[in-house]
C-alpha cells in the first residue's frame, strides 16, 4: 500500500488515475477503521494530509473529481431550497407512553395479537435526534430524506453526506435494494463546545441537542452541516430486496456488516417482566451514550411476528416506546444577574435556592438571553422547574405560574456592562448584548480563567479566586501579564502564603513550555477550540508561521472553514493582540520551535484505540488522557463493545460493572503505564 508521499505536482497524469482510486480506498478504509471499528491506524493530521492531496488532485484533473469522493464529506454548494422525496416504505410514529403498566399492557396485547407464540423483544435506546432514512441502490446511496409527514420527506442528501460515519457506498454484500431508517444525532460533548460558541458570538444558545441537530440538518449551506459534526444511528428498514434477514437482531448485523453504524446496547425480553427489567437496565446506563436518549423502544425481534401484528393507520402495533420522566426539580428563581464571558457576551444568569437534579445541586442555570426570559415569560421571584439541559447545562424550562403572589418582578437586560459601565452594543445579526470594551474587568477574568485551565495552559493555582485578586490590585491587566509576576506582588494579595506563591510561580514557569498547540486555545481565539488548536500547530509548526497564513491558505486545511479563518485572521490583525504576543515572546514562552515530537499522536502507536478512563489515578484526567492521545489513542466518555480498554483507578463506579458486561478490558494504572515505551 502507497504511502502517498508525493504531492500533486509529482503526479504524472498518466498516473493520475490510479493513484486517485487507490488514495480514495484508502481514505475509505480508514474511515472505517476510525468510525466502525474505533481502531484508527493513522493519525488525524495523517488523514488530514492524504484528503488534502486527494483534493488537490482532484482540482487538479477535474475529470476524476467523483460526487462520492471523500473530498465532498466536507460539503458542496449551498441549496436554493430542499426538494421532496417520496418514501417507498411509509415513515411511521411510534406509540410511546410513560407508564409502566401500559408497557405491560402493550406485551399482553401482543400475546393476544399472536396466540401461542413465543414474543422475544428487542430493547433499545431511543435516540433524541433527527429521524432520516436513507436509501440504498445496489451499495451506493441514491438519496436521504426527513421524516416530513411520513409520506414525503425533504431530500437532505447532501447535508447528510457531509456525516463521515454514513458511508456513500455500502461495504461487503450489501441488498440489491435497501432503505435503512435511523436518527440524525448531536454528540453531547459537541453539544457543548457549539453553544459555547454561539454564546460567546452572540447568538443565542440551542435549547437541547435534538433541537441542534435538527437546525444543523435543515441548512440550506452544506458547509456549516459539516462543520457541526453531526452523527448517526441505524436501527430499521424499510424496503429491502435481496436480504436474508430474518430477525431485528439478524438485521442490526447485516447493517452493521454493510458499514452502517447501528445499536451497540440491545436488550432482549420475552416476558412483560423481563421488559421492564430490561428498560431499567438501559435507564442506568443510558447517560453514558454519546447520544442523548428520551427513552426505550421495545419491539418484536422476528420479522414475520411483526407481518401478523401489523399496523394501524399511525403505529405500528409491534413496537412502543417508553418515554423516561425528565429529571427535573421546582425551586425558587432568587435573582437574575449578568455574567460577562471573555468575549464581552451579557448573559442572563438564574440564582437558585439550590435543588439536587440529575446527580448534582444546582444553584445557577442559564437563562441564555432576554428573548428567551420574554417567551417563557420569567420573573425574579418565581417559583420554576430546572433540568439539565442536554444532561449537561443546568436551564429554567418553565415557571409554575399558580404559585405567584404578585411579589414578583420583571427583568431588564441592562443598558451598559455592569462591570465596566460600557454601554452594551447588539452585533448586527446577533441575539446577545456584548460589552464592547476589551479592557472591561469581567472580561479580562474569564481570559485569564480560560488561558490558565487545565485543557489550555494548565497553570495550576491561578484558579477563579487568584485571577480576581490579581485584577482587583491591578497586577494583571491581560495575559501576557501573568508572565512577569513576582514573589512580592504576590505577597500584597489577601490570603497568600509563601507556599502558595511558590507553588504558582513554579506553575507559571512549567507552562512556558507548553506545547503550541495550548498556547493556541489559551489565547482565546474565537472559534479555535481544541481540535482546531492540534489542526493549525501541527500545520503550521510555529506561530510566526501561523501569524502570517492568509485566510484562504487557512481554508485549506480541516476544521477551519470560512468562519474560522477569518477570524483567526482578524485576531492577529489587532495591534493590541500582536503587541501582546510579543510580551510573551519575551517572556519565553514556546511558539512551537521547542514542540517534541512525542507531543504528537504517534501512528499507530501502543495505546491505538479508543479508551474510557474512571476513577481516582496518579495523574489528574486531563494529564492521562493526553498521555493516550500522544502514542495513538483516543479518550471517550463513554464504553462500547468497541472500546480497547477502560483504565480503572479507584472508586471506578459503575463503569466497571459495565465494561465487564460488555467485555472490554479493564486495566489498573500499573498495567496501563506497562504498555508505553519505557525510558
Amino acid at each position: 500500500m502507497s504511502e502517498f508521499t508525493e504531492t500533486a505536482d509529482e503526479i504524472l497524469d498518466l498516473q493520475a488515475p490510479a493513484y486517485v482510486q487507490e488514495l480514495r480506498a484508502d481514505l475509505e478504509a480508514h474511515n472505517r477503521r476510525y468510525y466502525e471499528e474505533a481502531a484508527p491506524t493513522i493519525s488525524d493530521p495523517e488523514f488530514d494530509r492524504r484528503l488534502r492531496l486527494l483534493a488537490e488532485l482532484e482540482a487538479r484533473f477535474p475529470h476524476l473529481a467523483t460526487a462520492d469522493s471523500p473530498t465532498q464529506r466536507v460539503g458542496g454548494k449551498p441549496l436554493d431550497a430542499f426538494t421532496s422525496v417520496r418514501h417507498p416504505v411509509p415513515m411511521q410514529s411510534l406509540d410511546n407512553t410513560y407508564s409502566e403498566a401500559e408497557l405491560a399492557a402493550f406485551l399482553t396485547r401482543l400475546q393476544k395479537l399472536l396466540p401461542g407464540r413465543e414474543l422475544e423483544m428487542i430493547v433499545e435506546p431511543k435516540v433524541d435526534g433527527v429521524a432520516i432514512s436513507l436509501l440504498y441502490e445496489n451499495g451506493r446511496l441514491r438519496h436521504a430524506a426527513t421524516r416530513g409527514d411520513g409520506v414525503v420527506g425533504d431530500d437532505v442528501t447532501q447535508n447528510v453526506c457531509t456525516i463521515r460515519s454514513i458511508p456513500r457506498q455500502l461495504r461487503g454484500e450489501a441488498p440489491p435494494l435497501l432503505e435503512v431508517r435511523g436518527e440524525i444525532y448531536l454528540p453531547k460533548a459537541r453539544f457543548a463546545e457549539i453553544n459555547e460558541e454561539r454564546q460567546a458570538e452572540g447568538e443565542a444558545a440551542f435549547a437541547n441537542p435534538r433541537n441542534a441537530a435538527a437546525g444543523s440538518l435543515k441548512q440550506l449551506d452544506p458547509t456549516i452541516v459539516a462543520r457541526r459534526g453531526l452523527e448517526a444511528i441505524f436501527y430499521g428498514t424499510g424496503v429491502v430486496e435481496g436480504a436474508p434477514w430474518q430477525t431485528h437482531t439478524e438485521a442490526l448485523a447485516g447493517l452493521k456488516a454493510c458499514g452502517l453504524p447501528v445499536h451497540e446496547h440491545v436488550w432482549h425480553a420475552a416476558t412483560p417482566e423481563e421488559l421492564l427489567t430490561r428498560i431499567h437496565e438501559l435507564d442506568a446506563v443510558r447517560h453514558d451514550f454519546p447520544f442523548e436518549t428520551d427513552g426505550a423502544v421495545a419491539k418484536l425481534n422476528a420479522f414475520r411476528l411483526r407481518e401478523a401484528a401489523g399496523a394501524t393507520s399511525k403505529a405500528p402495533r409491534w413496537a412502543m416506546a417508553y418515554k423516561y420522566a425528565a429529571e427535573q426539580a421546582v425551586t425558587r428563581l432568587r435573582e437574575i444577574t449578568i455574567q460577562v464571558g471573555r468575549t464581552g457576551v451579557l448573559t442572563p444568569v438564574a440564582e437558585l435556592e439550590p435543588v439536587f437534579v440529575s446527580g448534582s445541586t444546582v444553584a445557577r442555570a442559564t437563562l441564555h438571553n432576554e428573548e428567551e426570559i420574554a417567551r417563557k415569560e420569567i420573573r425574579v421571584g418565581d417559583w420554576v422547574v430546572v433540568e439539565k439541559a442536554g444532561e449537561v447545562i443546568p436551564a429554567v424550562v418553565s415557571v409554575v405560574k399558580e404559585r405567584r403572589t404578585g411579589q414578583e418582578r420583571l427583568f431588564t437586560m441592562p443598558t451598559h456592562c455592569p462591570a465596566c459601565g460600557t454601554a452594551a452594543v447588539r452585533d448586527e445579526g446577533a441575539v446577545a448584548l456584548r460589552c464592547p470594551n476589551p479592557n472591561c474587568p469581567e472580561q479580562l477574568k474569564r481570559r485569564l480563567e480560560h488561558f490558565a485551565s487545565r485543557g489550555a495552559m494548565d497553570i495550576e493555582n491561578l484558579g477563579e479566586a487568584m485571577v480576581e485578586a490579581l485584577v482587583a490590585n491591578g497586577l494583571v491587566r491581560d495575559i501576557a501579564d501573568i508572565y512577569p509576576l513576582t514573589a512580592a506582588q504576590l505577597a500584597t494579595l489577601p490570603r497568600t502564603g509563601e507556599k502558595s506563591i511558590a507553588n504558582l510561580l513554579a506553575a507559571i514557569t512549567t507552562s512556558r513550555e507548553r506545547p503550541l498547540w495550548r498556547l493556541l486555545f489559551g489565547l482565546g481565539i474565537l472559534h479555535v477550540g481544541v481540535t482546531s488548536a492540534r489542526v493549525l500547530a501541527r500545520h503550521f509548526k510555529t506561530l510566526d508561521a501561523l501569524m502570517a497564513a492568509s485566510e484562504e491558505e487557512l481554508q485549506r486545511l480541516n476544521d477551519v472553514g470560512p468562519v474560522v479563518a477569518p477570524a483567526i485572521v482578524a485576531w492577529f490583525s489587532r495591534e493590541e493582540h500582536r503587541a501582546m504576543i510579543e510580551r510573551l515572546r519575551a517572556a519565553g514562552l514556546n511558539f512551537g520551535e521547542r514542540d517534541k515530537v512525542e507531543e504528537l499522536p504517534a501512528e499507530g502507536g501502543p495505546l491505538a484505540g479508543t479508551w474510557v478512563i474512571t476513577g481516582t489515578l496518579s495523574e489528574p484526567r486531563e494529564v492521562i488522557a493526553e498521555t493516550i492521545r500522544r502514542h495513538g489513542g483516543k479518550v471517550s466518555g463513554s464504553l462500547s463493545k468497541k472500546t480497547r480498554a477502560l483504565l480503572a483507578g479507584e472508586e471506578a463506579g459503575s463503569k466497571l460493572e459495565k465494561a465487564h458486561k460488555l467485555g472490554v478490558a479493564v486495566l489498573s494504572e500499573a498495567e496501563f503505564r506497562a504498555l508505553l515505551p519505557q525510558p
